[in-house]
C-alpha cells in the first residue's frame, strides 16, 4: 500500500469517533449504527481493500444496522427507560395548596412553588388553605380536586389512644440501647 493506503483505516476510525459523540448527543442509535459500520469499513481497509470496496462495506453494514439492529436496540432500551412526564403533563397527579377559593370557573392555587389558576373537576368549591390534586391542565388552568382526607377514626388508632401502647418500662425498638 501507499501512505494514503496505509492511512485509510483510521480515517474510518476518526469518522465513527465523530458519530460515536454525535450519538450520545442524540441517543436515538442511528448516528452509534453509522458509526459501527464505519468501524467495519476500518476493518475492512485495514485487511487492504481498496476504496471502493470500504465504501461499499460502510454502506451493506450502515444498512443492516440501521434495518435489523436499530429496532432490536431500541425495543431492549426503551421499556428500560423510565417515563418522564414533561411540560404541563408534569404537574398532572400533583398536590397543590388553594389560596383562592376555587370554584368550577376560578381559583389561584400553588402548584410546585407557583400560582396557577384553577378550577374544580365539578365537584364542591374548595377553601383556602385546602391539599388538593391536579386531575390535568387545561391551557394555563389547573383543573383539581380535593384530596381524601386521611382520618384513620377511633378504630384504628387502637386501645390505648393513637400513638398506641406506652410503657415506660418497655423499651422503644429504634431506641439505642
Amino acid at each position: 500500500m501507499d501512505g494514503w493506503g496505509d492511512l485509510q483505516w483510521l480515517l474510518w476510525v476518526g469518522l465513527a469517533l465523530l458519530l460515536g459523540a454525535i450519538e450520545v448527543s442524540s441517543l436515538d442509535f442511528v448516528f452509534g449504527m453509522i458509526a459501527a459500520a464505519a468501524l467495519v469499513a476500518a476493518l475492512v481497509a485495514a485487511l487492504g481493500a481498496d476504496l471502493p470496496l470500504q465504501v461499499i462495506s460502510f454502506a451493506v453494514a450502515a444498512a443492516l444496522l440501521l434495518a435489523v439492529a436499530r429496532p432490536a436496540v431500541v425495543r431492549w432500551v426503551r421499556p428500560r427507560l423510565p417515563a418522564t412526564s414533561t411540560g404541563t403533563d408534569a404537574n398532572v397527579g400533583r398536590r397543590a395548596e388553594v389560596l383562592e377559593q376555587v370554584t368550577a370557573r376560578d381559583g389561584r392555587v400553588k402548584l410546585r412553588g407557583e400560582v396557577w389558576s384553577a378550577r374544580t373537576d365539578g365537584g364542591a368549591p374548595l377553601p383556602v388553605g385546602v391539599d388538593v390534586e391536579v386531575v390535568r391542565i387545561e391551557g394555563a388552568t389547573a383543573v383539581v380536586r380535593a384530596l381524601p382526607t386521611t382520618d384513620p377514626g377511633p378504630a384504628a388508632a387502637g386501645p390505648s389512644g393513637p400513638s398506641g401502647p406506652t410503657s415506660p418500662s418497655a423499651p422503644s425498638p429504634w431506641s439505642p440501647s
